[in-house]
């Protein structure tokens, strides 16, 4: 029986494609373009973060991280999100996020779902509250397996007891560490093919089958 379920946010936890993104479009900008430059292996995830930032520092220069948190704040959680912690804490399971989003919104449904743990990235802030346009790096997007194994070591749990729970390419390197991966509402073949099983609907709770 699987201990320690991790969860991917952005797309499973959270009914929204990202984190980061569902902020742009509040801003209205987009990041494309430092998006295909990270893919192209031309800047790293900390310059990354501090491109996205800076696109809403250009909108408001005195934007606070209260107001991105307000922001975030109104992000949907999936379907059957709450139902799937009640059973898992039922059964005994604890439950992390390993996200290369937001860690407000990480925070937030961490509290509310009842979870466990939670591993985010973060927006530094000055003493008023103010965005900095640095970013706090804790986990790679491509490396997300690094988190997961971070979140083995906190709770004291191997990852052959770990299951992983992810939507896109971005995740698969959680399931290669963990015991078992579910793809839910896989966004390409890649993680399906990398999963050892896979969830189609839209209902979170779907993956209680295979627990």
């Amino acid at each position: 029986m699987a201990r320690l379920v991790v969860f991917d946010m952005d797309g499973v936890l959270a009914d929204i494609e990202s984190s980061w993104v569902y902020v742009h479009r509040h801003f209205g900008v987009n990041n494309d373009h430092s998006l295909y430059a990270y893919l192209r292996g031309e800047i790293d995830d900390l310059e990354f973060i501090r491109r996205d930032i800076d696109l809403w520092r250009k909108k408001d220069p005195e934007v606070t991280e209260d107001r991105i948190r307000k922001i975030l704040d109104e992000v949907p959680i999936m379907p059957g999100a709450h139902e799937t912690m009640r059973e898992l804490k039922r059964i005994g399971a604890r439950t992390a996020i390993v996200s290369a989003g937001i860690d407000l919104l990480a925070e937030r449904i961490a509290n509310e779902l009842g979870m466990d743990l939670h591993l985010a990235n973060g927006l530094a802030r000055d003493a008023a509250g103010r965005l900095s346009g640095e970013g706090v790096l804790r986990v790679r997007l491509m490396d997300k397996g690094d988190g997961i194994a971070e979140a083995s070591k906190r709770m004291g749990i191997p990852l052959n007891n770990t299951v992983a729970v992810g939507n896109s390419k971005y995740d698969i390197s959680m399931f290669r560490k963990a015991g078992f991966g579910i793809a839910f509402r896989p966004s390409d073949e890649a993680i399906r093919r990398s999963a050892h099983a896979a969830v189609e609907e839209k209902n979170l709770s779907g993956i209680l089958r295979f627990l």
